[in-house]
């Protein structure tokens, strides 16, 4: 099959993709990659029922259905938070280390001047932040034993006993240790992926932790049946949440560009140029403002969770203030939401763009916007273009973020803020996106077709 066939107007895109599923499989190569990535896979969700030492089972089930933040926190684990598991971090701590990084690295010079050194700069920026994940793994771990172990989430037992520094040092270590472990095990896993598999290998691990939940979903939506109603106005939101999703991750605004070079020939100097486009996304924060945004909303709720013992004094009383003020069935939360998601996207895409240095590299490569000057001018252009487009992205997400409180209110269903979580549609259809974009590029370098068309 050549590419001219797969460009043939009057095929249908459905057995156009089952076509390249086949095609895709005869060949040996990609047939091991995707087999590769399957196996990691599933070796993950083994993982993510192994518990570590002195985990009720009953009281834990308690704490997820008495606090909808845990489901937040679940997500990143992979559904392994929920059996509080050896992988019960998931891959958050690596995250968490990766966006810290990004954030440093235009502000400290040594990172900078080592992000402009090629491949070789950007494996000591990765080895740093391995060495970054092992700590935040600890740290992050011991919040949430501490959570668990607070009786927090159920309000009548602990989830997890022993904890703590001081007679239960050696148990608290050895858990943490467990679970920190458990982390860069699936970092490595991840790593794998990327290099033998097919797709980013992290966000393939999110992502099958996020699909392992979806039987359960629908056994709830199946249980509300009597309100068949509000469940299809449930369905209909996260299908057109899903179209605006791909929708918004291919949308871009191309800047025309155009490359005057020299060559000699013959023994005389001649003039050639090119014209090409620079692609600027609208979304290109990704999902990295929605972790920003939940992740800090998230903290003044497990915070004044230590402080609210019900005893109805003053302290406890503004504990009690900020559990009901910072949580998902609060209206304040939900506005809260918006506005950091909102600000977070600027700031990351900002964050990410200046990292390119798109003007410099045009001028060094002999390219230019055509009407702009090279150098500040065409900086000046280009950060304003990104400013523009940018807030299409803003909002989008920003209204993504939100989409459960407003599905809840519309169907008027307790529960749909659980049910329809935004922020797992758009990490699996962006994972989703990007692991087609790798097979199909894998299948068009052998001229066969691929899945995006």
């Amino acid at each position: 099959m050549t590419q001219q066939q797969a460009q043939t107007p009057s095929e249908s895109p459905v057995p156009a993709l089952f076509r390249a599923a086949v095609d895709a499989w005869r060949i040996p190569d990609l047939r091991f990659r995707i087999l590769f990535t399957l196996g990691i896979l599933v070796i993950f969700r083994f993982f993510a029922h192994v518990p570590v030492p002195g985990v009720d089972r009953d009281a834990l089930a308690a704490a997820f259905e008495a606090n909808p933040l845990l489901g937040f926190l679940d997500l990143f684990s992979g559904g392994a938070l929920r059996n509080l598991s050896i992988a019960a971090l998931g891959v958050y701590p690596y995250i968490t280390a990766s966006i810290i990084l990004q954030i440093l690295t235009p502000i400290i010079p040594s990172l900078r001047n080592m992000s402009q050194e090629g491949e070789g700069g950007r494996k000591a920026i990765n080895r740093y932040t391995h060495y970054l994940t092992v700590p935040l793994a600890f740290l992050q771990g011991y919040g949430q034993l501490n959570l668990f172990a607070s009786g927090f989430a159920t309000s009548g037992g602990a989830a997890i006993s022993g904890i703590g520094f001081g007679e239960n040092t050696l148990n608290t270590i050895t858990i943490l240790t467990a679970m920190t472990a458990g982390t860069m095990l699936l970092v490595w896993m991840g790593e794998l992926v990327t290099e033998k598999g097919i797709g980013n290998g992290i966000s393939l691990i999110i992502f099958a932790g996020i699909v392992s939940t979806l039987p359960q979903v629908v056994g709830q939506l199946w249980l509300m049946r009597d309100q068949m109603f509000q469940v299809g106005m449930l369905v209909f939101i996260a299908i057109a949440i899903v179209y605006l999703i791909v929708f918004f991750a291919e949308a871009v605004r191309k800047i025309p560009v155009q490359y005057g070079r020299s060559v000699f020939r013959g023994g005389q100097m001649y003039k050639q140029s090119g014209a090409t486009n620079i692609p600027l996304r609208v979304n290109a924060a990704g999902m990295i403002p929605l972790i920003f945004a939940f992740s800090i909303l998230i903290l003044p709720s497990v915070i004044a969770s230590y402080f609210n013992d019900g005893s109805g004094g003053f302290i406890s009383n503004i504990a009690n203030f900020f559990q009901n003020s910072f949580g998902p069935t609060s209206t304040i939360y939900w506005i809260a939401v918006f506005l950091l998601v909102v600000i977070f996207t600027f700031f990351y895409t900002l964050v990410v763009h200046n990292q390119q240095n798109l003007a410099e590299n045009l001028q060094k490569n002999g390219g230019f916007v055509p009407g702009i000057r090279p150098g500040p001018p065409t900086k000046i252009y280009l950060m304003r273009v990104v400013l523009r487009i940018t807030w299409g992205g803003a909002l989008f997400l920003g209204g993504v973020a939100i989409v459960p409180y407003v599905a809840q209110l519309v169907t008027n269903l307790p529960n749909a803020t659980t049910i329809l979580q935004s922020t797992s549609l758009l990490i699996m259809v962006g994972v989703a996106l990007d692991t087609m974009r790798q097979l199909e590029s894998q299948l068009l370098m052998r001229n066969y077709e691929g899945f995006v068309r």
